[in-house]
């Protein structure tokens, strides 16, 4: 394997729906390797005898066939013949209109396997979701995570017992978690060998999504104002997100702000997480709270790319949001934050569905030497008795109760290796 090549946890999901009908669809941000990992799909189709053909819309050359639907079958079947094969097709999105067309082909019953790929949902999956309905399974490529980026970073030489390892060297642990703290998962980023090297590739994503797909591809003119927002929620994740504040802070009117922040979500620069209530008269239910689904992108947008930049505890808690997010998948629409009108708050709730006590989570950044527990978390535990809950920390491991829920105190990297209980 090549030493520079990182292992994405998702080429394992997306090589077992090649065997399905529907269209393979591959979404996320910009840069976060997408073009990659079809890359590794096909060769690795290749290396089995499969028949494969490989397009990109971003490639001159390759536009002529997307002409038509007409255009695109005549040369699939002109690289493939007529008995089947796997077609990939990269910057789907280029394509106008490309829901109805690629819906179009589908349903022509062909021989082939589809598998489409392309920079932001708002291109791809928002565009295609109504028209492809039935006929797809999206899949999203979101930046390097901290499991994968520390298998890369110890060469991948502990397969599955990377967690003891974790466990054990304390001190790599803490060094890996510090230089994913300031420089975040974007694949380029984290192969660069040097911090100056490392702020250049981030600043040229950054310029990009500015350049590209917000002042071109939204048609949005005002990018200074649209950076500025950026700014501001960088330097408040995890705090209550007012729209009238933050428009009155730009000088630009709510209903801007709100398109804004769509277009923020949309291409997956930030995530929005919604407060979790059961009495709406006693808890704030209104306002969301926003972190970054990158954290080199959130210390660039926050102007804290400099040497020295320390970690804090709104960093460490946006890192852990993103530790759950992926530990959640499907169900990340379920995690929450909890804040009561009396001032009670709680970092992260996990609604479990089902009737069943939600999860709630705790983000502690200092150092512990022994099981403090805040009265909020005393206050949340005690109104909705969940079974077990979660203090994370950066190394501190123990547990306790508090009536009949157990509460354990969760050194972060055991997170992506937690199995439900």
């Amino acid at each position: 394997m090549d030493t520079n090549q990182i292992k994405r946890d998702l080429f394992e999901e997306l090589k077992a729906h090649l065997s399905q009908k529907e269209i393979t669809l591959l979404v996320g941000p910009r840069q976060v390797g997408k073009t990659t990992l079809l890359c590794i799909l096909e060769n690795d189709l290749k290396s089995r005898g499969s028949k494969t053909i490989f397009l990109n819309l971003d490639v001159e050359q390759d536009r002529q066939f997307f002409v038509s639907q007409k255009a695109l079958i005549q040369q699939i079947q002109l690289s493939l013949g007529t008995s089947g094969g796997y077609v990939f097709i990269d910057e789907a999105q280029r394509k106008e209109d490309a829901g109805r067309f690629f819906k179009g082909i589908y349903d022509m019953n062909l021989p082939y396997k589809f598998i489409l790929s392309g920079s932001g949902s708002l291109e791809l999956k928002e565009k295609i979701h109504e028209s492809m309905a039935g006929r797809k399974r999206i899949f999203e490529l979101m930046p390097v995570s901290f499991k994968e980026f520390a298998a890369f970073k110890t060469s991948y030489k502990y397969g599955d017992k990377l967690i003891d390892i974790l466990r054990q060297d304390t001190l790599q642990t803490s060094a890996l978690l510090e230089e994913y703290l300031r420089f975040g998962g974007y694949p380029q980023v984290i192969i660069a060998s040097t911090e100056e090297e490392k702020w250049k590739i981030i600043n040229e994503i950054y310029q990009s999504y500015l350049m590209r797909d917000i002042s071109f591809l939204l048609g949005v003119e005002k990018t200074d104002a649209f950076a500025n927002l950026m700014r501001l929620l960088a330097n408040q994740v995890g705090n209550l997100a007012a729209v009238s504040e933050l428009a009155s802070a730009l000088g630009v009117s709510a209903p801007t702000i709100k398109n804004y922040l769509w277009y923020l979500e949309k291409t997956y620069i930030i995530r929005r997480v919604s407060p979790y209530f059961k009495n709406a008269r006693k808890e704030v239910a209104k306002m969301p709270v926003f972190y970054f689904h990158d954290l080199g992108m959130r210390n660039f947008a926050a102007r804290l790319s400099t040497a020295g930049h320390p970690a804090d505890g709104f960093l460490f808690e946006n890192f852990i949001f993103l530790l759950l997010y992926d530990k959640l998948g499907v169900y990340a629409d379920r995690l929450h934050f909890w804040r009561s009108k009396s001032g009670a708050e709680v970092d992260f709730i996990v609604d479990t569905g089902g009737g069943n006590a939600p999860l709630p989570i705790e983000v502690k950044y200092g150092s512990l030497r022994k099981p403090v527990i805040g009265k909020s978390f005393h206050s949340f535990i005690e109104r909705y008795h969940p079974g077990r809950a979660h203090i994370v920390t950066k190394e501190y491991a123990n547990e306790t109760t508090i009536g009949a829920t157990k509460v354990y105190f969760t050194p972060f990297y055991e997170i992506p290796f937690l199995t439900p209980s």
